[in-house]
């Protein structure tokens, strides 16, 4: 607007050209009508700020001037769509400096339309009042059949979008039978989980920034003498603990040599490209040898470089990438001797998806176990890594080429994850096997199945890790402290979001908001409050499985899962709690999966996940043990 008016004002007499009186018509009324436009988004932003998220009271008038605002935006495309018509008009001769300004302005509005229409398409709600279903109060108002019937056909329209979501999402993908299946399956699990709230993504981003406010404070306080384990040097248990880290630090190159040349090129971004083209001709595999697409040799090359063995020491390297069939090598290890299977992590759609299929299925062992519950979506990937080694013979070249060795399974991510279902599968035809999960997903084995696999896995996390804290009761418990905390702070949401922003960037001292939750007693917390309830539609079987011991009787739809067997927390120790320096010192022990019950908000939950750091936290631990040997 202060554009236009500065173009109006400027060269107000130069409009007596041919054709001038009409693009100064339009310059004229774009002003009142963006000026309009700017008063009505003033309005908007003014009474979006009073209240508070829970008490929505002193915001009643806004769906008035939203839908003001609504009513503007017709006149708004149909001027654009006028200016558009007079600029190109041969008939207009004016100034070539006032037509450049005029079409620089009409271009500008069609932005503006643009960015409003993509806006809306990404904020609308289709299901809209229709959640308002959920509630036990209307169902029992209404017949059986009748409210069983209205019931079945939200979900389904909820399923619907939440499909149409995913399939917008996926659009340059390739899309079969599994796609479809993995779409519905995945739109069922986000209509699960965010049916039963009242919350906008900006209710979230409060929530989460309180929690982590909360969680510092938390931190800071200081622990009880009882609380502070202290670990002997010379104990057996820290013996144990120093040689798993000294082979996870070598293996961990495998899980990250799997990512190939994205991972390379991430780690070595000024040298990456110019050693692998030096390298793209020399060393290519024959067709035999490998499966998948490697354009330019660039992935295999790559993990060449990063685990520094020979052409001659891969057995087999597959690229194949597709849902629930992710890239895996296997290879031989001289130095540890060891027969090496690297799986990749997360690095595509397909892989994304894989990851979403979170339903629970039955994995059942002979001579082990009767039944136990894994992730569904990373145990077809394990099968289809397991197919592959025994049915193509695969493992038997490699210990025809060297019998004495050893079977080690190795993966970062979702490759860590079912790296740990194969070792599963392979276990009882190679018992000495051994595997190394570097953070894999939290919700994976049940509890009999990840008791189990404590004598041959040994997972590794860093710090505040999310993806292994990842399960779906982790992220109902989430949800249920982001509902309770939001409602009740008596904060506006803008206050929270930019005291927030602040605090995440430049640090300080968590803010204290004071909040309905102050004063209360332990057991008065127990009780859903007023303004929570406001939030919650209704409740989900497995939020109520968190908070009442009487749920417990019925199965939850989403059983607890836990990471796979033995755990080795490192932790980073810094001084300054924002800027470390870069010589960053971490400890190391060993853990076990209670630990790992509660999603932590941080800045680092997503880079603590990172195989870069994963890998330079474990080289420290590593080099650090290696010269308090030579000391």
């Amino acid at each position: 607007w202060i554009g236009i008016l500065v173009l109006y004002t400027v060269h107000k007499g130069q409009f007596s050209c041919p054709g001038g009186g009409l693009l100064h018509s339009y310059l004229l009324g774009l002003l009142i009508l963006l000026a309009s436009i700017i008063c009505a988004l003033s309005a908007l932003v003014y009474i979006s700020m009073q209240g508070t998220i829970s008490n929505p009271g002193p915001r009643k008038s806004l769906p008035k001037i939203l839908y003001t605002r609504l009513l503007l935006y017709f006149p708004e495309f149909i001027w654009a769509v006028v200016g558009a018509v007079w600029v190109s008009d041969n008939s207009v001769q004016c100034e070539k400096t006032v037509i450049n300004g005029v079409i620089g302005t009409v271009i500008a509005s069609w932005i503006i339309i643009i960015f409003t229409i993509v806006g809306v398409v990404i904020v609308f709600d289709p299901l809209g009042g229709k959640k308002t279903f959920y509630l036990p109060d209307v169902s029992r108002n209404l017949e059986s059949s009748q409210s069983g019937q209205l019931l079945y056909n939200v979900k389904s329209s909820a399923t619907r979008v939440w499909e149409k979501r995913i399939r917008l999402l996926c659009c340059c993908i390739v899309q079969d039978d599994d796609h479809r299946v993995a779409f519905t399956s995945i739109a069922e699990l986000f209509r699960n989980y965010f049916s039963d709230t009242d919350l906008v993504p900006s209710d979230i981003a409060a929530g989460l920034i309180l929690l982590h406010q909360e969680q510092d404070k938390m931190e800071s306080c200081p622990k009880e003498p009882e609380e502070v384990l202290c670990h002997s040097p010379s104990s057996l248990v820290t013996d144990d603990l120093d040689v798993e880290l000294e082979n996870a630090a070598h293996y961990m190159l495998f899980a990250a040599a799997a990512y190939g040349w994205p991972y390379y090129v991430y780690t070595n971004p000024y040298t990456a490209l110019c050693k692998l083209n030096g390298d793209c001709c020399r060393n290519r595999p024959t067709d035999s040898d490998i499966t998948g697409s490697d354009r330019h040799n660039f992935h295999f090359g790559s993990i060449l470089k990063i685990t520094g063995l020979q052409y001659r020491d891969f057995i087999h390297i597959s690229f194949h990438n597709k849902i629930y069939e992710i890239p895996f090598f296997v290879a031989l290890d001289h130095k540890k001797e060891a027969i090496v299977v690297a799986v990749r992590g997360t690095l595509s759609f397909e892989d994304i998806l894989t990851d979403l299929s979170a339903d629970c299925e039955d994995l059942t062992l002979e001579e082990v176990l009767e039944n136990g519950f894994v992730h569904k979506g990373i145990t077809q990937a394990a099968s289809y890594i397991y197919r592959k080694l025994i049915n193509d013979g695969i493992l038997n070249q490699a210990f025809t080429i060297a019998p004495e060795y050893k079977l080690v399974i190795v993966g970062h991510s979702l490759g860590g994850g079912t790296a740990s279902i194969l070792a599963i599968m392979l276990r009882n035809s190679f018992p000495t096997l051994r595997c190394y999960a570097f953070s894999p997903p939290g919700g994976l084995l049940s509890k009999s199945l990840a008791d189990y696999t404590k004598h041959f896995i040994v997972s590794v996390i860093v710090g505040k890790d999310l993806v292994a804290r990842l399960s779906m009761p982790n992220m109902e418990d989430l949800k249920r402290r982001i509902v309770r905390i939001v409602a009740n702070c008596n904060r506006p949401k803008y206050r929270i979001l930019l005291r927030g922003c602040w605090y995440e960037v430049f640090g300080g001292d968590p803010d204290d908001f004071p909040t309905e939750l102050d004063g209360r007693n332990q057991d008065a917390l127990t009780q859903p409050l007023l303004a929570e309830e406001s939030l919650m539609v209704h409740r989900s079987p497995s939020y109520n499985a968190l908070e009442e011991e009487s749920h417990m009787n019925s199965p939850p739809q989403y059983p607890h899962l836990y990471l796979p067997g033995k755990i080795i927390h490192i932790v980073e120790e810094c001084s300054s709690r924002r800027l470390c320096s870069s010589d960053i010192k971490y400890t190391a022990r060993w853990s076990n999966e209670t630990v790992f019950s509660s999603i932590l908000i941080s800045p680092k939950m997503i880079t603590d996940h990172m195989p870069d750091v994963v890998l330079k936290a474990l080289n420290s631990l590593s080099q650090e043990h290696g010269s308090c040997l030579s000391c």
